[in-house]
């Protein structure tokens, strides 16, 4: 699907990754984003996108959002809290899901991005293919992805939508939010440049991308990919260790703190300690990672430092 002179919905957009993609989209599209603004800012916005305020959990903010004209939904919008360990956030991000595919089917919109996570894999072998099974996630967030998987699945199927499935990597760059390695240990250490607590022992190992690099594949992929689901890993071919992001984040403000760990061999209830996603697939599509993951998280850090710590930048 060529990704031009289209009417895009991207729910989710004043976020992180959605503000993104909006400012990508917005040059060759009319966009249109739908956020509630609890968990993003409006000056993220590009100018150019029209703007419907409100909680999709609300079907008639949904409906206000995704019109007749409608001619893709990227559909980012969602509880992202990864070390939630509460049922409820299952329910907000399949909710979120059911009303978006049921105001698509109800208008004659098929056409539908998701953006789901590597954590749907569980403690899965590395590099981990698309298509490994059996999918066993260990937190409430990865199964909540997955649930909103299968739902995109039956309306592929059964109601002739095209879905294009993306299982994120950890994704990096600025915007990205507290509660996020990079921005945490930039606050940490902002506060308190001569210790940095690490949670876990630092050992935990995964693929970061670079948010410019992940909404470049998402493009690629909707207009390469048209089969009735197009499910593709985003991600690097290299990780990272905590401790060596801790390095770069010190590095980068010029900083020499102590390091000291929480212990055990993951962050949080859920948390999955080695995660690396084959990108095969996507490579064999025409798109490959450009930079390591190193190199990921290093570049985010040079303009999260900058937004979040002008001091030290």
């Amino acid at each position: 699907m060529e990704l031009s002179e289209k009417r895009v919905v991207v729910t989710g957009g004043a976020g992180f990754v959605g503000s993104h993609l909006a400012e990508r989209l917005v040059a060759d599209n009319e966009v249109v984003v739908a956020d509630d603004f609890r968990n993003s800012r409006r000056e993220w916005v590009p100018d150019a996108a029209a703007v419907v305020e409100g909680d999709l959990t609300d079907p008639e903010v949904v409906a206000e959002a995704i019109t007749p004209d409608t001619d893709i939904v990227f559909h980012l919008a969602a509880d992202k809290d990864a070390a939630a360990d509460t049922v409820e956030q299952y329910r907000v991000n399949n909710t979120l899901t059911e009303n978006v595919v049921e105001r698509m089917d109800a208008v004659g919109v098929d056409n539908v991005a998701f953006t789901s996570s590597g954590t749907v894999y569980g403690e899965a072998p590395r590099p981990t293919p698309e298509d490994y099974a059996p999918l066993e996630p260990i937190s409430v967030y990865g199964a909540s992805k997955l649930g909103e998987e299968g739902l995109l699945s039956v309306f592929a199927h059964s109601h002739d939508f095209t879905v294009w499935t993306f299982r994120f990597a950890n994704i990096v760059g600025p915007r990205a939010q507290l509660g996020a390695v990079v921005p945490d240990f930039i606050a940490k250490l902002a506060d308190d440049p001569e210790e940095l607590e690490i949670l876990g022992d630092g050992r935990q190992e995964k693929s970061y991308m670079h948010v410019d690099d992940c909404v470049d594949a998402m493009c690629h992929v909707v207009e390469h990919a048209d089969a009735p689901v197009n499910t593709y890993n985003l991600g690097t071919r290299t990780t990272t260790s905590v401790t060596t992001i801790a390095d770069i984040v010190a590095d980068e403000m010029g900083l020499d703190p102590a390091y000291s760990y929480t212990g055990g061999d993951r962050g949080w209830t859920g948390d999955v300690p080695r995660m690396r996603l084959s990108v095969e697939k996507l490579s064999a599509l025409g798109w490959e990672p450009p930079e390591s993951s190193d190199d990921a998280v290093r570049r985010a850090t040079r303009a999260l430092v900058a937004e979040h710590a002008p001091e030290y930048a």
